[in-house]
């Protein structure tokens, strides 16, 4: 057993488990009880009205809603109020009533409602905005979609003309977290208005990024109706979509940015230290403290730094670390002249996964992926890439930020085995309450896809020593996160400190760890769950390995992790002791 699996195993036996989950024993079928179907009852109606709620974006419902969700007072209230009910509900069932099957179906639920009400408790509404996402940049993403027919065109012409009514109710959110000092950091925001303002430079025609979608319109719809369509198009950019983007472009710059808090931390945030707890146990899912989680990742740091430098000495490096990140940073080698270069050798990487997944799973999802540039008003601003169902998304944007060392550890992450297997994978188990396969938990997730990384070692997706340091340089990264986002929030670190630290252990370039350390500070917690969720998968694959012996296989045990759908990290624990007890069978099934 590794120092770092020993250290995970430790984790999961010493922290509280989440309330409800089942004993560890194989799972039997049993019929349901009175309790299953009151919380089955409850579970699926407000899962099916908290549905309703939802807008453009990444987990947007298909087909879209015909209306922008109602972000104002009145829903808000009714938000805060049903899931305050629901958590009354929740506390008067008693896990113990349930079948095996419900109690886990119970302690994802109840994980997922509880964060639903601690941000609404928070008001994190007044807050619709960090340094990586926003509700413009979600709002931008509709206008990339794809419209197969007059239907789904009709119904984003009645949600672009409803962009005045949603951007007002923003801002008016907006300026209420503003009077309270509820905003991220001013130093986060800056230039973070670019998008908002090509959208009004653009103007009313064809060039608008809004009227993408009727440049090329499926032959299907005869022409005169595309005529009409077009038409319409330029009359809602007209009289919505800009005057919608001009009115948020003045508020952000002549008030929002400007009156944004100047402090950095969470902690001094209103009411601070119980956010920035709330949003640690929402991306941990475990029961653990700021202190704790900072332990953790300075322990990690040093255990990966040391496996650093045995790498370095099979790429035959004779200096020390800080010169061989250097040498990393600025050697031609590791670096194309060509977007499309990068996005050729992310896809050749992809492929070789393809013909090595049959050894590693045994079930693996029918949809496969896209792998397209990040959209150039993102770019300078994202993260090197973005994985989910359907698209890989690689940031080709300032190229000589963008190593080839890291490429490969980059692609299983945000491609396959990671996002875009695992969220497709979730989808298809039809078994499952529909919570636990379209919704996503962070530390399962991104957990997920990062041990993907450390498994592409296994794979033999790594070819030279520096392909092998990009990955441990990735690993390092998402330890170094647990340090550096607890340093920022609840220790006083300075953005200073958090870039120097990122620079002096991992092999990140410097336009990256500045992007990095700002998406931190403006999004508390959420850099918590990769390096947290990544122990729990190699925890229990040690444990599973020292149980069954020669009975162990890889695909069974992917299988039975991937099977879960999306869950907190306690669950994961619980499903390996199944798949143990099953005799490592799989994927072992849930009931």
């Amino acid at each position: 057993m590794t120092m770092r699996t020993a250290l995970a195993l430790a984790l999961l036996t010493t922290t509280t488990t989440m309330t409800g989950i089942a004993s560890a024993s194989p799972v039997q079928r049993t019929a349901p009880t009175s309790a299953d179907k009151r919380f089955n009852r409850l579970a699926d109606a407000e899962y099916a009205w908290r549905k309703t709620l939802e807008g453009p974006g990444e987990d947007a419902p298909q087909p879209a809603p015909a209306s922008l969700p109602d972000v104002g007072p009145a829903m808000q209230a009714a938000m805060l109020k049903r899931w305050s009910d629901t958590v009354a509900v929740l506390d008067a069932i008693d896990p113990k009533t349930l079948t095996p099957a419900a109690r886990d179906n119970y302690a994802v639920y109840r994980t997922q409602v509880e964060a639903l009400l601690a941000s609404q408790r928070f008001r994190e509404y007044e807050k619709p905005l960090n340094a990586d996402s926003s509700f413009w940049i979600s709002i931008a993403g509709m206008a990339r979609d794809t419209y197969r027919d007059e239907a789904a065109l009709r119904r984003y012409l009645t949600q672009l003309s409803q962009l005045p009514r949603f951007y007002d109710q923003q801002i008016t959110n907006m300026r209420a977290g503003l009077k309270r000092s509820f905003t991220p950091p001013r130093i986060t925001l800056q230039g973070r208005d670019i998008g908002v303002a090509e959208v009004v430079k653009a103007g009313n025609g064809e060039d608008s990024p809004f009227y993408a979608p009727f440049k090329k319109l499926p032959t299907t719809i005869p022409i005169e109706t595309q005529a009409a369509l077009r038409a319409e198009a330029k009359r809602v950019i007209a009289a919505a979509v800009v005057p919608a983007h001009a009115t948020l472009l003045t508020f952000l710059r002549d008030e929002y940015i400007p009156g944004a808090r100047t402090t950095l931390a969470a902690y001094d945030m209103p009411d601070g230290r119980a956010y920035y707890t709330s949003k640690v146990r929402e991306y941990v899912t475990r029961d653990l403290t700021a202190d704790q989680v900072h332990a953790i990742g300075l322990a990690e740091v040093a255990k990966i730094r040391a496996r650093m430098g045995e790498t370095m000495k099979q790429a035959k490096w004779q200096g020390d670390l800080p010169a061989f990140l250097d040498f990393l940073r600025t050697d031609p080698q590791f670096y194309v002249k060509d977007p499309q270069e990068l996005l050729n050798r992310a896809a050749w990487i992809a492929k070789t996964f393809d013909g090595k997944a049959s050894q590693w799973f045994g079930r693996m999802p029918r949809a496969r992926f896209a792998i397209k540039p990040v959209p150039a008003d993102l770019a300078p601003f994202y993260t090197a890439g973005r994985g989910g169902p359907g698209i890989y998304m690689l940031n080709t944007y300032d190229l000589p930020a963008r190593p080839l060392y890291s490429l490969p550890a980059l692609t299983l992450h945000e491609s396959a085995p990671g996002h875009a297997f695992q969220m497709p994978f979730a989808a298809e188990l039809t078994d499952l309450p529909a919570y636990r396969r379209e919704t996503y938990l962070s530390a399962y997730g991104e957990g997920w896809a990062l041990y993907s990384e450390a498994l592409g070692e296994d794979m033999g997706m790594y070819e030279t020593p520096y392909e092998v340091f990009g990955m441990l340089s990735y690993q390092m990264w998402r330890a170094a996160r647990l340090v550096v986002d607890t340093g920022i929030h609840a220790k006083g670190w300075s953005r200073e400190r958090a870039q120097a630290f990122l620079r002096d252990n991992t092999a990140l370039s410097n336009h990256e760890i500045t992007t990095e350390v700002d998406r931190y500070i403006a999004w508390p917690g959420q850099a918590l769950s990769y390096y947290m969720g990544e122990l729990a998968f190699l925890a229990g694959r040690d444990k599973a390995r020292q149980a069954l012996t020669t009975k162990f296989d890889h695909r069974a045990f992917h299988d039975a992790m991937l099977s879960l759908g999306s869950v907190p990290l306690p669950l994961v624990d619980a499903q390996v002791d199944r798949f143990i007890a099953g005799g490592g069978k799989g994927p072992y099934p849930l009931p």
